[in-house]
């Protein structure tokens, strides 16, 4: 008995350090990704925290500031919140606009219809190209010499814009600019669309539901977490929106088009303010994350997930 006792603990320790080794494998496996977030995440963002409360232009050694540089964006800088203004009407416009635009486009290629494979890869195909490079076709379409929508205008005897030089369109031109690249929120409600059980519309249709109430009952509720992930997603887009603005207008005219991202990036890299531009970082961070966190909280009033249970 003696001797079947020693022998429980001794069987017993073999699965553990099977179980301790796996672990340590484990860890192994995942140490480049730990280390490439510390080095290259991680790290920089609490020397970005440090830099906001000191005085630093890279060539001299940073000088202690505490919140000056908060208090200056906030009380000192108009072009903040000017920047602040364009980034935000931005994304009031084009957040909405995107997720309908590239719902009913995913609606439409979700049908059975013939070379529906082209169809998708020519709505994908601008998320494809470069961003510099669409920004520079579409400043070109939008020359108001030589533009091909000036022309297409003047066909139907209607006066083109200036668009990029004039400081009433040029964050609207910007605008249908960002509105090009729908395929990659379009390739996702796809994907949402077509994970909807076949049997809801089958048991709809059988109770006699018609089409537009197949569609108002069954499909919109059932895409709602895809809707949500593409807001979450299209805010954030939407206020570090920078290379369009970069490339046709660098914020102007009379900064019409002065991203918020554009603004700390000229602060940071062209005047050299490294520290104020910190400050301006991590006040974009605490904009995104609490509109992130305000439409996390309304979800559960309009998300539905699969499974879950009414009322909780």
């Amino acid at each position: 008995m003696a001797g079947l006792a020693r022998a429980v603990p001794a069987a017993g320790a073999q699965p553990r350090r099977l179980g301790r080794a796996e672990a340590i494998a484990g860890y192994l496996f995942i140490l480049p990704w730990i280390l490439g977030f510390l080095i290259f995440l991680a790290g920089p963002m609490i020397a970005s925290l440090y830099f906001s409360f000191t005085h630093y232009e890279l060539v001299t050694a940073p000088s202690w500031l505490g919140v000056q540089n908060y208090i200056n964006a906030f009380g000192h800088d108009p072009l903040v919140w000017q920047s602040l203004k364009v980034s935000a009407v931005y994304s009031i416009v084009v957040v909405p606009l995107g997720l309908v635009f590239s719902f009913m486009v995913a609606l439409l290629l979700n049908q059975k219809v013939q070379a529906l494979s082209f169809f998708r890869a020519v709505y994908y195909l601008p998320v494809l190209i470069p961003s510099v490079i669409s920004a520079v076709l579409f400043g070109w379409l939008f020359n108001p010499d030589f533009g091909l929508i000036n022309l297409a205008l003047s066909l139907a005897h209607i006066p083109g814009p200036l668009w990029f030089a004039s400081t009433q369109w040029a964050l609207p031109g910007l605008m249908i600019l960002n509105l090009w690249t729908i395929g990659g929120p379009m390739l996702i409600y796809l994907a949402g669309f077509q994970g909807i059980p076949t049997d809801l519309y089958e048991a709809a249709s059988i109770d006699g539901a018609g089409v537009f109430e197949r569609f108002r009952h069954i499909t919109i509720p059932m895409v709602t977490p895809v809707i949500f992930f593409n807001l979450i997603m299209g805010i954030i887009g939407s206020f570090q929106s920078f290379t369009s603005s970069y490339v046709l207008t660098a914020g102007g005219p009379a900064n019409a088009t002065l991203f918020y991202l554009l603004y700390l990036y000229q602060n940071a890299f062209q005047n050299f303010r490294m520290g104020y531009a910190s400050a301006l970082a991590w006040i974009l961070f605490v904009i995104i994350l609490a509109l992130s966190l305000l439409v996390l909280r309304l979800s559960a009033a309009w998300v539905y997930y699969e499974g879950q249970v009414e009322g909780k």
